[in-house]
């Protein structure tokens, strides 16, 4: 079973990372989908960032960039 956990808000190509505004917690090691209008894949978190530190967990509110594979 799936549950939505935020939404991507930007999207920098050149470095191949998403800006995702949570609306749920996120930590590293969760497993996410991404669906979009042409996109849907599956990826492991490996690293997350808030004002540019590297953080384990992430909640409710909080801007994550993630780097896709």
């Amino acid at each position: 079973m799936s549950k939505e956990i935020g939404k991507i808000t930007h999207y920098f190509d050149n470095i191949g990372v998403a800006v995702i505004k949570l609306t749920g917690s996120l930590k590293v090691g969760d497993t996410i989908n991404i669906k979009g209008t042409t996109t849907d894949f599956t990826q492991e978190v490996d690293s997350m960032q808030v004002n540019h530190k590297p953080i384990q967990t992430a909640k409710k509110g909080d801007d994550v960039p993630k780097r896709a594979r």
